[in-house]
């Protein structure tokens, strides 16, 4: 009788293990495209991102760079102060988007020009994300909002 009981235990044992070892497998595929790194420049210009790798570039709109083309193309340059990123983009660009502000983009290095899927623009004059003044910031290049 006790080895009947020893054996169930394992059996209900093991299972659970290969329920967890399960969910936990399908948690990290449906994550794999929902995580997306963010990046300066400046960290580009350090260490290319790998052949279709989605990530965040973010940083100012380099002044005198913004040039609207056929379409809903867009072209500018990203900068942080220590390296500049061209960047195309294809749609309709925040209302708030302007050179010399804050933006963050996702999308994809494509010959040296960053592609991006979706722009997001600083939401008032005072705002500006975390990770862009951080990076502004190290590079020496941030000035406070009402300076």
């Amino acid at each position: 009788m006790r080895s009947l009981k020893k054996k169930r235990r394992i059996q209900v044992l093991a299972a659970a293990a290969l329920a967890l070892v399960l969910a936990v497998v399908l948690i990290g595929y449906g994550f794999r495209d929902g995580i997306n790194l963010y990046r300066s420049p400046s960290q580009l210009a350090e260490s290319p991102p790998e052949a279709g790798e989605v990530f965040r570039l973010g940083g100012l709109v380099e002044q005198g760079s913004l040039v609207r083309g056929d379409g809903h193309v867009i072209t500018f340059a990203v900068t942080d102060g220590g390296a500049t990123v061209p960047v195309r983009f294809t749609g309709v660009l925040p209302d708030l988007f302007a050179e010399n502000a804050g933006m963050i983009g996702t999308g994809q290095m494509q010959g040296g020009v960053f592609v991006a899927d979706e722009i997001l623009a600083k939401h008032d004059e005072n705002y500006m994300p975390k990770e862009v003044s951080d990076s502004l910031k190290e590079q020496g290049v941030y000035q406070e909002p009402n300076s």
